[in-house]
């Protein structure tokens, strides 16, 4: 289960609970995230990252795998199955941050992380506002409805963020990560996200919701002709983390999937 933008393996913690009756399941932190080092070569683009998955799904020995990935870690997921299909069973993305060019104010706040020196300067001024403020601006962004979150889940956040606020590569990581995947938005050819969708052998499962402020559902039908072999779901009342608002509906999805999936090996 491959987290977002920002993120961390915590963003799967309850849609994993769901699930423990069919998955054994494991939330790593991307490069530069969570309880992760950043990368030795530096290297944040999207095929970083993915070969940083490619690389501990070897390393585990546990493929092939039903794949999970939110926003960026949708793109991480999509480049892993594109290229290297014998470690992928099915696929489930939430969100997926595939290029869309659809108007939106904080999708064009998102991007502007990307450029060089603007991107460390607005991390960085992330960093320098208070770990509360800091969570309660990111839930407000990506829940549909942030008064769902359960104070436990507000507290976990807060903590984590001061701890990262510490570390001397968050900065660099998160706008890093932010270039990388708004450059693939410009690439074109074989390389491009959406060439390496069409590429996708798996059953995907793609899930959006209808209330996302940074991933717009409307992209949902693109999505559903460019994965060979999907099923989409738009969600009602859910924003850009469906796994953690509403994991319940979610892994009820998910669970069809699985046995859709199954059905199909």
């Amino acid at each position: 289960m491959v987290h977002g933008l920002g993120g961390s393996a915590l963003n799967w913690t309850d849609l994993m609970a769901q699930l423990t009756d069919r998955l054994d399941s494991r939330a790593p932190d991307l490069p530069g995230f969570g309880f992760s080092p950043p990368p030795d070569d530096g290297d944040y683009s999207l095929a970083g990252h993915a070969r940083a998955i490619i690389a501990l799904l070897e390393h585990d020995d546990r493929g092939p795998v039903h794949l999970f990935g939110n926003s960026l870690g949708g793109v991480v997921a999509t480049y892993v199955a594109s290229s290297r299909p014998d470690l992928v069973r099915s696929l489930v993305l939430i969100s997926p941050a595939l290029p869309n060019f659809r108007p939106g104010r904080w999708r064009t706040q998102v991007a502007l992380l990307s450029l060089p020196g603007l991107g460390q300067l607005l991390s960085r001024r992330l960093v320098d506002m208070s770990p509360q403020e800091r969570v309660r601006g990111l839930l407000d962004l990506v829940y549909a409805d942030s008064s769902r979150v359960s104070p436990e889940r507000v507290a976990e956040a807060v903590v984590e963020v001061e701890r990262r606020a510490a570390l001397p590569y968050a900065v660099d990581a998160m706008a890093a990560s932010t270039r990388g995947l708004v450059t693939s938005f410009l690439m074109s050819g074989s390389s491009a996200p959406w060439a390496r969708a069409s590429r996708v052998i798996a059953p995907t499962l793609l899930m959006y919701g209808n209330q996302d402020k940074l991933v717009s559902s409307r992209v949902a039908p693109k999505a559903k002709a460019a994965f060979p072999n999907a099923t989409v779901v738009v969600l009602p009342k859910t924003g850009h983390v469906a796994q953690m608002e509403h994991p319940e509906l979610v892994a009820r999805f998910v669970r069809e999937h699985l046995d859709a999936a199954q059905k199909k090996a």
